[in-house]
């Protein structure tokens, strides 16, 4: 490292294995690293999967999960903290009692399904998600988990800003309420909510693919980067947005399901052209 040239800012992951490379800790390092950061891992779960679906989950123990946490804490620090598939209830509390203290950003992916379909988390993972959400900075759910989180069957598009400023209210957390599973088939709109309400939304048009397996992952990451940066919230939103944007351009065409990104092609960022809202 060049004397002048500040340090990285150190990004930890705690989250699930993909095995095919395009979610979770995978997708997670490749973002970090291609935005500057430094990479380092908590594993959670190493699961077996593809583009077209998971076939296994092994779920390590809670204590061993936060033996890798405070590995890389106790040594190396970090500037954000990036939060995803969580593999047992058990795991959330003790990550949640670990982490509150923690003085940097966490950003909070409450992942529920993957891409693909598959269920990753069970009824009472989901129902720890609350003690995450107490610590977090930042919790981005999709449009399904909204609903799970807000305790709706179904959210409508004129709906989506009330679920989100009623769950950034409850757990004083910013919500990053994520457009990609709305009905809308020619742009995607993603909003954020703070707990006093205050809203930012960015609209973007809709690529047209199937290649969008770890979007959630790298979005969440890619935040968790920014803010790491210490860019400002709505910033470091809109430079997630631009990578996660560029990587789904650039995908491989790997696979014959849901396929991975293209993270290792995105070497200058170009926001996607916002439609005015």
């Amino acid at each position: 490292m060049s004397e002048n040239a500040p340090p990285p800012p150190r990004i930890l992951s705690i989250a699930g294995s993909d095995s095919s490379g395009g979610a979770g800790i995978q997708a997670d390092i490749k973002t970090i690293t291609m935005l500057g950061g430094y990479a380092m891992t908590a594993i959670t779960a190493v699961t077996s999967q593809n583009t077209c679906g998971v076939v296994g989950v092994e779920a390590l123990s809670p204590q061993f999960v936060l033996d890798q946490v405070e590995s890389c804490l106790s040594d190396i620090g970090a500037d954000a903290i990036k939060i995803g598939m969580l593999g047992s209830p058990e795991t959330a509390t003790l990550l949640a009692e670990r982490l509150d203290t923690f003085a940097g950003p966490i950003v909070f992916d409450p992942v529920m399904v993957a891409t693909s379909g598959s269920i990753l988390a069970d009824e009472d993972t989901i129902a720890s998600f609350a003690a995450l959400m107490d610590i977090a900075t930042v919790v981005t759910p999709n449009l399904p988990e909204l609903g799970v989180l807000a305790g709706r069957e179904a959210i409508a598009d004129d709906e989506v800003f009330d679920a989100a400023a009623a769950l950034a209210s409850r757990f004083g957390v910013q919500v990053l309420a994520k457009g990609g599973h709305a009905g809308d088939e020619t742009q995607v709109i993603d909003r954020i909510v703070s707990p006093t309400g205050k809203l930012a939304s960015f609209a973007h048009a809709r690529i047209q693919t199937r290649h969008t397996h770890g979007t959630g992952c790298t979005l969440s990451s890619a935040l968790a980067t920014m803010l790491g940066y210490r860019q400002p919230l709505v910033n470091a939103v809109r430079i997630a947005r631009a990578f996660t944007y560029a990587a789904i351009e650039n995908a491989p065409g790997f696979g014959e399901g849901s396929g991975p990104m293209g993270h290792q092609a995105v070497r200058k960022l170009e926001p996607p052209e916002e439609i005015p809202r």
